[in-house]
Formats: structure tokens, sequence, C-alpha cells
């Protein structure tokens, strides 16, 4: 199995955090398993062991029956809001972290990097080390602030992902509705799917993926959020309302073959339902780990699906991934 999405946060303590930036997130360590990840002087997650060790991450690797494992920083760590130089300094920092962390078993462990998205120059010399220097594609969120995945300068940077041949990891994060959803982990819940669904639907409403090259390789995280389930509704809407319908030429379900989801659905019934609207060869494995909102059993929900085929399970499990990062993934 090749796990194209989990999560790793390097033990920078709050003195080192300090020195990059008023309130970066650092690692408060408890033990060696357990800790928090801090922001300032506030308690942001629980952390375990596998987030800055990669010998606890290779045990449970063993113990999940996970081959290899693409690794990319905790999204807190993106720095968005913070002045270019200073986000710039801290993805250098961050992503000679990651590979320092893969060097345990370069074999098994790949890493995406991060770039300062707040600055289109910053993001592509940063990308350019960190692809040179032995990264395997980029991280990145689906926002800066106000500005979607229908910005000029986003669009500009994928169009250079790929030029130089970089896959593209998009995580939601800095969720919307924060007012409305400060209980029950609502904002990961209700937010997040949403976050997912409204980038994938800027990139192809405002007529994005005909600026893009079709060799670009971009893969939404968790399933693509609610995009799937609500697909039809904005079918309908492009077909019966010229707002919707002014940028795109084309009808919004023919553009699932220039994406990419992972498999983090949890639920047989809603994977099926991404494999038939995305197609088979567009669905990657992915886990979230080692986070209590990602695949606790990784594989189970594709390993144990009651309809699927070999052939298609093989694809998720692996295949897909392997065609998706190349040979960058030394498969």
């Amino acid at each position: 199995m090749i796990d194209i999405h989990s999560h790793f946060f390097p033990p920078l303590s709050f003195e080192q955090a300090q020195n990059i930036d008023k309130d970066w997130p650092w690692l408060d360590q408890h033990s060696e398993e357990r800790g928090f990840i801090m922001q300032g002087r506030e308690r942001f997650r629980p952390a375990r062991a596998p987030l800055w060790s990669a010998a606890a991450r290779l045990e449970e690797l063993d113990n999940h029956g996970i081959d290899t494992q693409v690794i990319c920083a905790t999204p807190i760590l993106f720095g968005y809001d913070r002045q270019p130089e200073v986000a710039s300094a801290a993805a250098v920092m961050i992503n000679d972290l990651a590979l320092s962390y893969c060097r345990e078993n370069p074999v098994r462990l790949k890493c995406l990097c991060q770039v300062p998205l707040q600055s289109l120059k910053h993001a592509c010399d940063e990308l350019d080390r960190a692809m040179a220097s032995g990264h395997i594609g980029v991280q990145i969120g689906n926002h800066v602030a106000a500005r979607d995945m229908d910005d000029g300068e986003l669009i500009e940077f994928l169009q250079h992902c790929a030029a130089v041949d970089a896959p593209v990891l998009v995580h939601p994060w800095d969720m919307m509705g924060r007012e409305r959803m400060d209980r029950y982990m609502l904002q990961w819940l209700v937010a997040m799917p949403a976050e997912t669904q409204l980038s994938i639907l800027y990139l192809i409403l405002s007529g994005a993926f005909e600026r893009l090259p079709t060799k670009l390789r971009i893969c939404f995280a968790h399933g693509g959020g609610s995009f799937a389930y609500l697909l039809g509704r904005v079918d309908n809407a492009w077909k019966h309302r010229d707002i919707v319908s002014e940028n795109c030429p084309n009808v919004p379900s023919s553009y699932c073959d220039r994406f990419y989801t992972d498999s983090i659905l949890f639920e047989p019934s809603a994977l099926s339902l991404l494999i038939e609207t995305m197609g088979e060869q567009r669905v990657l494995f992915g886990t979230d780990y080692p986070f209590p909102l990602g695949e606790q059993k990784p594989g189970e929900t594709i390993n144990n699906h009651p309809t699927m085929s070999a052939a298609c399970r093989h694809r998720l499990l692996s295949e897909n991934a392997i065609e998706f990062f190349g040979e960058r993934l030394g498969r």
C-alpha cells in the first residue's frame, strides 16, 4: 500500500518557534509518545510520536502493512498570514527537516514540500529548491486569505508546478464559518469538506482548467470533500443559470479527468460514489495519518469494500500513486 496523504510536525521548541516569528507553531513534548502542537501558549492539537519520530512511524507502518508513505507538513505550519520572507525561511527549514525525517528510510518515506504561497516568486523559488533537494511534490493550502484557487497568482503557481513536473496535493485549512462552528469539531466536519469542494469549483467554474496544462497532476484531499455528492447540483446550475456557466465552457462534470482526490471517506458507499464520479484511476489511497480524524486502520475502507473488484483495489492502493508521482516515488 502507498499512502499519499499523511502529516508530520518537526520537534520545534518554543524558543526555536519564537525565532521564526511571534506565535509560530511549536511542539510541546510531554513524553516520548505524546505531546501537543502549540500556537504560542495555546494548545492547538494533541500529537503522537509518529508526527516527529520517523522510527515510531516506521514501526506503525509495519503494523499497518503500508509499504510507502508520503508525508507533508501539518497545515498550521503554512504561515500564509506572515511576511513572505518569514514564511519562506520557515518553509526552507521545515522542508529540510522533512527530508531529514525521511532519511530514516528513504525508500519507504517520501515528502511533499511546503511553499510561501502568499508570494508567487518566493513560492516558485522554494518549490524549485525543494524539488532539487529530494521532495517529490508540493502540498498547498486551498486558499490564501481571501484569494481562492482561481486567483491569478495561484494559477501561475500551478502552471509552474506543471512546468517543473511537481505533483500538487491541495489541503483544506483555515476553514470558513468559524463563528458558527466553534463546537463539536464542526470546522473539521462541515467546513473542511466545504472548503475542498469550493476549491475544486473555483478551478472549474472560473475557467482556470482551460488555462492550466493537462499534464498538471493535482489531487484534492479528504475525498474531494463534498464535491462528488453535490456535482449533480452543480451540473444542473451550469445548464440553467448563465452566471454559473459564463466562464466555464463545458459542463462541470466533464472536468473530473483533470484532477485527483484521495480516498479518505471512511464509508464504502461514499467511496463507491467517489469512484463512480471520478473514475477508479483518479482516486489515491490516503489516511491523514497520524491524526484522530484519519483512517485508524489504514486501508480498511478499500480492503473491506463489499463490491470493489481486485483490480480497482490494486489501483487505489498503489497503482494510481505510482502514476501520479512517477519515477520520483522510486517504483
